[in-house]
């Protein structure tokens, strides 16, 4: 191996020259056919996407956001109304809270998993919401507003911890819709149900997204939502395509927000991949994690429950002096990511809502802490050798710099 050669952050280039005859054919296909929107290639899909997240529907649509969008008016939240999620996530899953007319708020994370922590949310809906016995609905004491729903995320495609929050959504009447938008194949093992189950599966529906640096992605955008709700699959169908029950016939008001022909062909060709490109990862995090541990150094490697099995979309250690490793880092040419710098709460588009630092202290620490190694299933041995040597002589510097520093200072009594 080159050790000068550039390591990507994401490498997009492998798993398409894996599968470039597929692909070749899906573009002849829609050509030939002048199938662009609609017809058999995303039916396919949508069958097949389902099945493999164990549900019965899957409906899909242009984007991640939307597909949440989607979800969250399929299932019954309305304008005015309170969901909960993290704050360290990706602005699209407030955005689609908001742009449904919701009112986003937020359940501090747990140091380890980095998911909502359930003792908060349990916390939240005890001290500050209320049971309004007249309307029958959990109302927020101070906002005076219903509180409709719940989106976990399952974040760098690790499951959230679904049980409590399936329960506690169970005594206070909310709707759980579930972020799965980093992590296509990730499984959950519910203690109450004695079984492993999909991410996608275990709420009442699930926004996926096929961005192209997703597991599973697109080559463009697209989206898709999975559920075991009849009705919610058929009105989301309708959202997705302007309202129509049949064609100029506008049952509700809806959205262009369908599925390209193409994408969802090219999705269906990678889904075969999916499983082995996903346990790839998985032994990729693994090599991490053996790689670390042969050092001693300032950094913390994910946590997996005993209750997951992620699926390893970002592959994120806990650094001091961040900033400075990942410029050293792109140095070197090896390719990094921060996942996410400012939490939700701290960005001006939610400056509205009235939070200050501090509010979510466990979230703001983390962000200025994550840093995202390069991770993909096509990543050698090698590669990450490199990439963990490079920051363990990072680590190594910076120590012999303090104690130089220290040195410096020190005064001889005599």
């Amino acid at each position: 191996m080159n050790d000068n050669a550039p390591i990507p952050f994401l490498d997009l280039v492998a798993p398409h020259a894996e599968l470039k005859e597929e692909i070749f054919t899906v573009f002849s296909t829609a050509v030939e056919t002048g199938g662009f929107v609609g017809g058999p290639m995303v039916e396919n899909f949508e069958r097949d996407f389902a099945k493999y997240c164990d549900t019965e529907y899957c409906v899909g649509v242009a984007s991640g956001t939307e597909a949440l969008m989607f979800a969250l008016l399929a299932s019954g939240v309305r304008k005015g109304e309170i969901v909960l999620t993290v704050p360290n996530t990706f602005i699209a899953t407030a955005e689609a809270i908001s742009q449904v007319g919701g009112r986003p708020d937020f359940i501090d994370i747990d140091e380890q998993t980095y998911n909502m922590d359930v003792i908060k949310l349990k916390e939240y809906l005890e001290t500050q919401c209320h049971w309004d016995k007249a309307q029958g609905r959990l109302m927020h004491r101070r906002l005076a507003k219903r509180v409709a729903a719940i989106v976990p995320v399952h974040l760098y495609g690790q499951p959230a911890q679904m049980d409590p929050i399936l329960a506690l959504a169970r005594q206070y009447n909310l709707i759980v819709i579930e972020d799965s938008c980093q992590a296509h194949g990730a499984s959950y093992f519910s203690a109450e149900t004695k079984a492993w189950k999909r991410t996608g599966s275990l709420g009442k529906a699930a926004a996926f997204s096929f961005y192209p640096g997703k597991n599973l992605g697109a080559c463009g955008e697209g989206g898709a939502v999975t559920t075991n709700d009849a009705a919610i699959a058929k009105k989301i169908r309708m959202l997705r395509d302007h309202g129509q029950s049949q064609k100029y016939f506008h049952d509700i008001e809806g959205f262009n927000g369908r599925l390209d022909s193409i994408q969802a062909g090219i999705l269906g060709a990678k889904l075969s991949r999916l499983e082995e490109w996903n346990e790839r990862r998985r032994q990729a995090a693994q090599r991490y994690q053996e790689i670390f541990r042969e050092f001693e150094g300032d950094f913390a490697l994910p946590h997996t429950p005993r209750w997951a099995k992620p699926v390893f979309h970002l592959y994120v250690i806990r650094v001091q002096d961040r900033e400075e490793l990942q410029r050293y880092l792109t140095s070197k040419k090896i390719g990094t990511g921060i996942h996410y710098p400012v939490p939700l709460h701290l960005q001006r588009a939610y400056h509205d809502l009235g939070y200050e630092a501090g509010a979510f202290p466990i979230a703001e620490k983390i962000a200025s802490e994550l840093l995202s190694l390069p991770m993909f299933p096509q990543i050698t041995k090698e590669q990450q050798r490199r990439v963990v040597d490079t920051i363990t002589a990072f680590s190594s510097k910076k120590k012999r710099e303090k104690a130089a520093t220290s040195g410096r200072y020190l005064v001889v009594a005599g």
